[in-house]
């Protein structure tokens, strides 16, 4: 049960201060995202991301810090693989699925409601 009480309040710290962010700057969606997705990598690489990854469970993964977690990841071990081509080839390899479902599942969405475009 802790399990689930740990990853919905630090879920929804992340994504509170991701929203604080959002109306207290003038810092545009783009670039908060982009700044999770680098604290999850810059966090990952200093070795703190597993531990608070463990503590918090998806509360830690669904937010944007564990997509830079999961890039990160990938091109640690491409590098290790490859050498210095991982450095092009690991993020790609390491979020092709999750990228690859986004756009999917986005695509079917469009399919079952229609959109339409604002005027």
């Amino acid at each position: 049960m802790m399990e689930y009480i740990n990853a919905f309040w630090v879920g929804g710290l992340i994504c509170a201060l991701a929203q604080i962010l959002l109306d207290r700057t003038k810092m545009m969606p783009g670039r908060i995202m982009v700044l999770l997705v680098c604290t999850g990598a810059v966090l990952s690489f200093l070795g703190i991301y597993d531990p608070f990854y463990k503590y918090a469970g998806a509360g830690a993964s669904v937010p944007l810090l564990g997509f830079g977690h999961l890039l990160f990841q990938g091109v640690k071990d491409a590098v290790d693989e490859s050498g210095f081509l991982g450095l092009f080839q690991g993020g790609f390899k390491a979020g092709a699925v999750g990228t690859s479902a986004a756009l999917i599942f986005a695509y079917l969405a469009s399919l079952i409601f229609r959109p339409k475009m604002k005027k």
